[in-house]
């Protein structure tokens, strides 16, 4: 895992510490511990809403879960702990923004085809686009398969068919509604079923299949699950990513709020790029 290695690279460290605390990426996040342990519970009871695309090795009980994401992401490891905001470790998500700078760093060097899809275009599309253009200028073919398809996806108003669209080379799910008038393209969702239409079509058109697959929800967790390498970000209500990098699923899995202001991941971009040694 990368470390910093001068005074610049630590400096680097201190402030995006400190805005990760002050935007509340880390420290105190929005997500309730009320959230977190329906979330939990859930997928200890295999909800599949919860496991978003992974099949977990063997059954993990609510307490454990507790305690995955207590050592994952610093939350309190106190199942007595019912209320109140829950809480992410900064120092945990800049190690694993670390973790990931070394992945997109090796899979530039190596020039492997990569893959990104957002189920929060809304929050993080400008993150992963980005990651996508750094790559691409790299040499890293950056994937669009399966752009148009109907992907149908069981929501909360029952079934609904979406389209895979790819903007900025990120992919992602448009509704059938029109999208809001200035808002950013795509539809919120934690299902698999896109990014398994995605690598489905990548693979009936012939490759090239994906060396890395860089997302979230379902797309992180439905690519790891298939056996490719796969780098997510997830919030503390997320238990699957870090189930699934519990068991070797997924690569590196970066504990943050994801549903905060898209501007506020900017820095984020900055740290992970020079890190990586990407930024142009």
């Amino acid at each position: 895992m990368p470390t910093p290695t001068g005074p610049t690279d630590s400096a680097d460290r201190v402030g995006l510490r400190a805005h990760l605390l002050a935007v509340r990426l880390a420290g105190i996040v929005a997500t309730t511990r009320e959230e977190s342990l329906r979330s939990y519970r859930l997928f200890a009871a295999r909800d599949p809403r919860l496991l978003i695309g992974l099949d977990p090795e063997r059954a993990w009980s609510q307490r454990e879960l507790i305690e995955l994401m207590a050592d994952r992401c610093g939350v309190s490891a106190d199942p007595r702990q019912v209320s109140g905001h829950d809480v992410i470790d900064p120092e945990r998500t800049l190690a694993a923004l670390d973790a990931c700078a070394e992945r997109l760093a090796v899979a530039a060097r190596r020039g492997v085809p990569v893959l990104l899809g957002t189920g929060h275009p809304h929050r993080l599309l400008g993150f992963y686009a980005a990651l996508a253009d750094a790559l691409s200028a790299a040499g890293c073919d950056v994937l669009t398969p399966a752009r148009g398809r109907s992907v149908d996806i069981t929501t909360r108003f029952g079934l609904r068919t979406h389209r895979l669209d790819y903007v900025r080379g990120v992919a992602l799910v448009r509704g059938a509604d029109p999208e809001r008038p200035g808002g950013e393209p795509g539809a919120h969702t934690h299902s698999p079923l896109p990014v398994r239409t995605a690598l489905a079509g990548a693979a009936e058109a012939g490759g090239p299949l994906p060396g890395l697959v860089i997302g979230d929800h379902g797309w992180a967790c439905g690519a790891g699950q298939l056996g490719f390498e796969a780098v997510a970000l997830a919030d503390v209500n997320d238990p699957a990513p870090f189930v699934g990098e519990a068991e070797g699923c997924l690569s590196v899995v970066v504990p943050l709020d994801d549903g905060a202001r898209s501007d506020h991941y900017a820095p984020l971009i900055r740290y992970v790029l020079n890190r990586a040694c990407l930024s142009q």
